[in-house]
């Protein structure tokens, strides 16, 4: 298939996957707001931002407050994480630009895909966050990454799983990586920026439930939510959906899909990549004494595999003709 294409599903792939995570914190972080400690709350704000790598509109997040400012700095905060076309991290930014992507490749996915993806767009392009938060903002984002959920669904039930479903499936996963990640160093980046730097026990349910998680920690490890057990099943539990360990498995699954590429160099040092990547986590991470830098060093890992990538599949050189 022509690499614009590879390239575009790729993209598609990944702006999706990264509407449904920003959806998932958003819908978590409203609930919060109906009942919830100050410190809390900043702290899910700060997490946010921290996870997207972005400073708030403000340039801060003020943690001090009566409950009508804080009401009011989340109004503000969520329609720039939500709406705001000109933070290219916004829920919306992504939809747009993912709709973008398969607008350039309706020859690559199906007709059922197409059509609730472009539907899911112009209903979110019809909302405004006064609107939303006139009525009832959680179950918003919760519509918003069913929606996301529903394409993935019809993708995996409608497409034909050729080298176009790779490619989906490769931006996907790659995003899902990153992502994982950098949340989970934004979760403790976050922890020492606040006053305290104390344990919240619920700041770390609340990350379980980013990851779908809480359920299984419960039941394999009780109802005390402790840092490196949640750390632990997070980064390298097999059977954990989104945890990186099965994540980055499911990226080299992908990249074996597709081969090496037209330009085979690149091809091979992209799966060295994802092996080392792979090792990391499955064997350096059991016994590191100091998982944090190891983190840092998986994400950088993770961001790499998005360059190699690009180079060994879309941006690869030429070779003229002898």
């Amino acid at each position: 298939m022509l690499s614009r294409s590879a390239q575009s599903l790729y993209w598609l792939g990944r702006y999706m996957e990264r509407a449904g995570n920003l959806s998932r914190l958003l819908q978590l972080q409203s609930e919060s707001l109906v009942d919830r400690p100050v410190r809390e709350i900043h702290f899910g704000w700060s997490r946010m931002y921290n996870y997207i790598q972005q400073d708030p509109p403000a340039g801060e997040i003020r943690l001090f407050g009566d409950e009508q400012f804080v009401l009011a700095d989340s109004f503000a905060l969520a329609d720039d994480l939500t709406f705001e076309r000109a933070n290219p991290c916004s829920v919306f930014s992504c939809f747009s630009q993912g709709r973008e992507n398969a607008r350039h490749t309706r020859h690559c996915i199906s007709q059922e895909v197409w059509k609730c993806l472009n539907t899911a767009y112009l209903r979110l392009q019809e909302q405004d966050i006064a609107t939303v938060w006139q009525w009832e903002p959680t179950t918003f984002y919760q519509s918003v990454a069913t929606d996301i959920e529903t394409i993935g669904g019809l993708a995996e039930s409608t497409m034909y799983h050729d080298d176009r479903w790779s490619f989906l499936q490769l931006g996907r996963y790659v995003e899902r990586a990153q992502g994982a990640a950098s949340l989970l160093l934004a979760q403790v980046d976050t922890t020492k920026e606040s006053i305290d730097e104390e344990f919240h026990e619920e700041d770390w349910i609340s990350l379980l439930r980013v990851f779908y998680a809480l359920e299984v920690y419960n039941h394999t490890y009780g109802v005390a939510v402790l840092p490196d057990r949640a750390m632990d099943l997070l980064v390298s539990d097999p059977l954990l959906p989104e945890s990186l360990g099965r994540t980055v498995r499911l990226v080299e699954s992908e990249i074996a899909a597709i081969g090496n590429g037209p330009y085979s160099r690149s091809g091979r040092a992209l799966q060295r990549s994802v092996g080392r990547l792979s090792a990391m986590i499955n064997f350096e991470w059991p016994d590191e004494e100091e998982p944090i830098t190891l983190l840092r060093e998986i994400l950088e890992g993770a961001t790499e595999l998005h360059f190699l990538i690009t180079e060994a599949y879309f941006d690869y050189p030429v070779q003229a003709p002898a």
